[in-house]
């Protein structure tokens, strides 16, 4: 009685040993990748909030719209995210557009020192005017404003415009949060790294 009651527990112990590994075979040839699926919904999502940042830094400062139009290449980080008390670090994803396309995905971070009233989350937007200024971007090996380029950021005037004739370097950033462009502000070591499809920092490579 007790070999034919251990019999029938092995039995039924092989039966769901492989039920299960059949389970598992079906669930990996049929499910994307997580890390694939992950990085496709990552990029969609920065695509989109870079939309919305363009669209909305267009509404507070019309004029802009030219200075992006022309510009030989556009790095927008719709969301950069700060937290802390006395130091504080941001971090924030993006995408560089060139010509309209998405030439590629970037994560910037910074830190500073002061007081720091909680989470705060601003839109950082580089406007890399000169084709120059492009290449040197593309070509470094993780790049910081204020280091590998001078950054002119730009504020709004007393009418509500951006006086795009004072921001005569290569560089133009705008810094923005729901109120509008931030006033008086650096973006003087910031640092901008590209990163791939998992969501890791990879050094700049140039855009094809």
């Amino acid at each position: 009685m007790k070999t034919r009651t251990a019999s029938i527990s092995r039995s039924l112990f092989v039966a769901a040993a492989m039920t299960t590994g059949a389970l598992a075979l079906t669930a990996c040839t049929t499910t994307v990748p997580r890390s694939e699926q992950s990085g496709v919904e990552r990029r969609d999502s920065i695509n989109e909030r870079a939309d919305a940042a363009l669209k909305r830094l267009y509404e507070v400062a019309p004029n802009s719209r030219e200075l992006v139009a022309q510009a030989k290449g556009v790095l927008i980080f719709p969301r950069v995210i700060g937290g802390g008390f006395i130091v504080g670090a941001e971090h924030g994803d993006g995408v560089l557009r060139v010509g309209g396309q998405n030439k590629g995905y970037y994560s910037t971070s910074s830190g500073s020192i002061g007081l720091q009233a909680g989470a705060q989350s601003k839109a950082i937007i580089f406007v890399f005017k000169t084709q120059e200024a492009l290449d040197k971007f593309l070509a470094s090996n993780g790049w910081t404003a204020g280091v590998d380029a001078t950054v002119a950021v730009a504020n709004l005037s007393a009418n509500g415009s951006v006086d795009l004739n004072t921001l005569r370097d290569p560089v133009v950033g705008f810094v923005m949060t729901n109120a509008g462009l931030m006033a008086g502000v650096s973006l003087e070591g910031t640092k901008v790294n590209r990163i791939d499809d998992r969501g890791k920092a990879t050094p700049i490579e140039k855009a094809k």
